[in-house]
């Protein structure tokens, strides 16, 4: 039975097995549509498959989890005996995910605080992490949202990707459109600015590109305090590697290093290739 606040995020954190489980975190999955197929996010679709699909230029979409989903988990949570809950989502400018768990929590059995992080993977994840530790430690539902809410003020999420066009199809490049237009040949690096992707800079090569996130994520890692940093990717886990090995050298005190492959909604949205680094300020 628990005690204390419960800590609820969705599959799009991913958040490593070992943390969900040190920390007691709850995931809601998302559903990634291919073909004619819907699929849970990380039980019934793999990332392989997903850049798989990909690759064959197979239909592939992403659909909030339905607010009853929600419910459920809700219900589910409070009969462990947690007194409140916090639900902590990716960004509501990249899906509706945050208004389904809004919806949900109006008839949820214990106090629910939904928050939009305006994040998105480990950047997400790692909110989830700094509210279950305060939760952990004693705190309410507000101090818990307020743990959350301070990291995600001290998170920064940087992104490669090979081409535009699954960001361009599936609508989430906002105004990087515009800023990009129909230039595909270059190699855009993209950051997240207030729960949007947005450009950051052109390159004209991958390797140059890479090259320049690790500086980016380097550069910012160096302001302040002691970071964490999670190095994501789809089908590219060399890599993933080799620019977290660069990263773990350059960056003294650096704290957590996670390296993991995304799962399928992101990368339904960035294609195969994908690169990103998520530095979190403790």
């Amino acid at each position: 039975m628990s005690s204390h606040v419960a800590i609820v995020t969705d599959s799009t954190a991913y958040l490593p097995e070992r943390a969900m489980r040190q920390h007691d975190i709850t995931t809601v999955p998302l559903t990634v549509v291919l073909g004619d197929q819907a699929l849970e996010e990380g039980t019934e679709i793999s990332a392989r498959s997903l850049a798989q699909a990909l690759q064959k230029r197979r239909p592939v979409t992403t659909s909030r989890p339905a607010p009853e989903v929600f419910a459920a988990t809700y219900r589910e949570v409070a009969r462990s005996g947690a007194p409140g809950i916090v639900s902590l989502h990716l960004s509501s400018e990249l899906s509706g995910t945050y208004d389904a768990a809004v919806l949900a929590a109006r008839d949820a059995p214990v106090p629910v605080h939904v928050v939009d992080t305006g994040m998105i993977a480990m950047a997400l994840g790692f909110c989830a992490v700094a509210a279950a530790e305060a939760a952990a430690a004693g705190a309410g539902i507000d101090e818990a949202v307020a743990a959350a809410e301070k990291r995600a003020a001290a998170t920064s999420a940087y992104f490669y990707v090979d081409t535009l066009d699954y960001l361009r199809r599936g609508g989430r490049i906002g105004t990087a459109q515009a800023v990009f237009g129909s230039a595909l040949a270059v190699k855009p690096l993209l950051q997240l600015a207030d729960g949007r992707i947005e450009p950051l800079e052109k390159v004209r090569t991958a390797a140059k590109a890479i090259a320049r996130l690790e500086e980016i994520a380097a550069d910012r890692a160096g302001v302040g305090g002691p970071v964490d940093i999670a190095v994501h990717h789809l089908a590219a886990a060399e890599k993933a590697a080799a620019l977290a090995e660069r990263l773990r050298e350059r960056i003294p005190g650096l704290g957590e290093l996670h390296v993991s492959e995304v799962g399928a909604v992101i990368g339904a949205h960035t294609g195969p290739g994908l690169l990103g680094v998520v530095v979190s300020g403790r």
